[in-house]
C-alpha cells in the first residue's frame, strides 16, 4: 500500500514547507524569557497558542495516516490530532468517520475484493422515539434493529442518529485487513484539495500515531504531543461489545485508550497528550477510571444561521452530545457555554474545544430572504462578515480552562469576508483574542500565522 516515491515527494516538499513557514521555533516561543519590550500572550498559561495537526495535515495529503502525520511534524505542528475507534479484533485506529467510502478508498478496492464487496452493510435502520424530542426530533434513527439482539448493531450503519447504509464500518475490519487493504484519502473540501496520494498510504493504528509521535520529537528535538479523540464513544462501545471486546455494559473505547495510554508511559497531568470527547460521559468514565492526562470537552454545532450570527443547533448528531440524547438529556451544546455549564466541565476536563463560531460569530448584514429574481437565497461563509466577540475565552480562562478551537481551514468556502480570503487572517483574530491552540488543516499556515503574532507582540 504504501509507496517509496511518494514519500521522498512528501519528504522533499516538508523539507521546502520547513524552510519556508518555520521563522521562530515554538521551542523558543514556549521556553525562552520575554524580550525587552514584548507584549505578553493572552492565553491561560501565558505561552504561545499552540497549533494543533488536526488529523495531521489533511490539506496536503491524505488524512490520519502515516504521512499526514509526519509531514504536520515536519511543518511544525505542536500535536497530532486523531479520531480514535475500535477494530473487529479490538485495537485502537484512527480515522474521523466510522463509515468508510467518502474518507478512504473502501469502494475502489471492493471492486476487485471480494471479502471487502461483501462486508457492505445494507439492513436499514430503525426509529424508536426520543426521550426528550422537546429540542430535537422526536425519533431517530439507531443501529439495534433487533432489541432482543446486541449483535444486530453489526448489520445496519446508524451513526449517532445518522444514516450511512450501504456503506461499509470500521469496525467490521480487523487492523491486519485495515492496513492490507484499505488506504486513506481527501475527506474535508475533496474537489480542492490534491489527490494524487489518495489510496497511497494505510488506515493506521493509535500505536503507530504514538509511535511517530516519540520519534518526530527526537528527531525535531521538540516535543510533539498526541491528541486522541474518543470518536463517538456510545456507538463504538455497542459495536465493539458486539464484537466481544467487552461486557455488556461496559466501555471497551475507553478502557481501551486508558490501557494504551499506561502501556506508553503517558498517563500523567503534564504528558504530552491531550485527550478529547464530544461526548462529556466519556471524558467522565475516563477521569473515574484512572486517566490522568488532561481532558478536552469538545463543543460542536451543526451550522451557523447569517442572519442571526447564531449557532444552529437542530439536527440529532451535532446539536447535543450523542449520550445526551440516549439519556433523555434535553439540554444542547450551548449549555455548555453558560457559568453552570463551564464549571461542570472543569470538574472532568482542563480545556474546551469549542466550533469557532462559538467565538467569532459570522452574520450577513443587510440579510435577504431571496434574489432579485425570487429563488431562494442561500447564504455562504464567504458572505459573512465577522462579529464582535463572545466572552467565552475569558469566561473559559476564569475558570483556568484553556480554549482550543476547531477547524481552521485554507479554502475560500470557509473563511468569512472581512478575510479576503487569507486564512492567516482568521489565525490573527483568534490569537489576538487569547485561543490557547488552534486545531488547523494547514499546519503550515498556521505556523506561519503564529509567527506573524509573535512578531506582532515583539518577540
Amino acid at each position: 500500500m504504501t509507496n517509496d516515491r511518494s514519500r521522498r515527494m512528501l519528504r522533499i516538499g516538508a523539507m521546502l514547507f520547513s524552510a519556508a513557514f518555520l521563522p521562530l521555533s515554538m521551542a523558543y516561543a514556549q521556553t525562552a524569557s520575554s524580550p525587552s519590550g514584548a507584549k505578553p500572550f493572552l492565553t491561560v498559561d501565558g505561552k504561545a497558542p499552540l497549533i494543533l495537526g488536526h488529523r495531521g495535515v489533511p490539506g496536503l495529503v491524505p488524512e490520519e495516516t502515516d504521512a499526514s502525520y509526519d509531514l504536520a511534524a515536519a511543518l511544525g505542528t505542536d500535536a497530532l490530532e486523531e479520531d480514535l475507534h475500535l477494530t473487529k479484533d479490538c485495537v485502537l485506529v484512527a480515522r474521523h468517520n466510522p463509515w468508510l467510502a467518502d474518507n478512504t478508498d473502501v469502494a475502489e478496492v471492493a471492486k476487485t475484493n471480494a471479502v471487502v464487496a461483501a462486508r457492505k452493510r445494507t439492513v436499514p435502520g430503525v426509529h424508536v422515539k426520543a426521550p426528550s424530542p422537546t429540542n430535537g426530533p422526536a425519533d431517530y434513527l439507531v443501529d439495534l434493529t433487533d432489541p432482543a439482539d446486541p449483535k444486530s448493531v453489526l448489520k445496519s450503519l446508524i451513526v449517532d442518529g445518522e444514516d450511512h447504509t450501504n456503506d461499509w464500518s470500521i469496525t467490521d475490519f480487523t487492523m491486519a485487513e485495515l492496513k492490507q487493504w484499505i488506504g486513506g484519502t481527501t475527506y474535508d473540501a475533496a474537489n480542492e484539495r490534491p489527490k494524487v496520494f489518495n489510496g497511497k498510504f494505510p488506515v493506521i493504528s493509535f500505536q503507530d500515531i504514538l509511535d511517530i509521535a516519540k520519534a518526530k520529537s527526537k528527531e525535531t528535538g521538540r516535543p510533539i504531543l498526541v491528541y486522541p479523540e474518543t470518536k463517538n464513544p456510545t456507538w463504538n462501545n455497542a459495536q465493539a461489545i458486539a464484537n466481544g471486546c467487552g461486557a455488556p455494559g461496559s466501555h471497551p473505547l475507553e478502557d481501551a485508550l486508558i490501557k494504551i495510554i499506561k502501556d506508553n508511559g503517558l498517563n500523567t497531568k503534564d504528558a504530552p497528550i491531550l485527550v478529547q470527547s464530544f461526548e462529556p460521559g466519556s471524558l467522565k468514565y475516563m477521569r473515574g477510571h484512572g486517566l490522568e492526562t488532561r481532558q478536552v470537552q469538545l463543543i460542536d454545532g451543526n451550522g451557523i444561521d447569517f442572519k442571526t450570527g447564531k449557532v444552529l443547533l437542530n439536527n440529532i448528531t451535532n446539536s447535543r452530545p450523542f449520550d445526551w440524547t440516549v439519556a433523555g438529556d434535553a439540554r444542547l451544546y450551548d449549555a455548555m457555554l453558560t457559568p453552570v455549564g463551564l464549571a461542570e466541565i472543569k470538574t472532568y476536563a482542563d480545556g474546551i474545544g469549542p466550533w469557532k463560531a462559538y467565538i467569532v460569530p459570522l452574520k450577513i448584514a443587510p440579510w435577504k430572504d431571496s434574489n432579485a429574481d425570487g429563488t431562494p437565497y442561500k447564504s455562504s461563509t464567504p458572505e459573512a462578515s465577522t462579529q464582535e466577540a463572545t466572552s467565552l475565552i475569558a469566561d473559559a480562562h476564569k475558570l483556568g480552562l484553556f480554549v482550543h478551537v476547531f477547524t481552521f481551514r485554507n479554502e475560500k468556502k470557509y473563511l468569512a469576508a472581512d478575510y479576503h480570503a487569507d486564512p492567516a487572517q482568521e489565525y490573527l483574530k483568534f490569537f489576538r483574542l487569547g485561543v490557547d491552540g488552534v486545531f488547523t488543516d494547514f499546519t503550515h499556515t498556521g505556523v506561519a500565522a503564529r509567527a506573524t503574532y509573535l512578531r506582532e507582540l515583539g518577540w
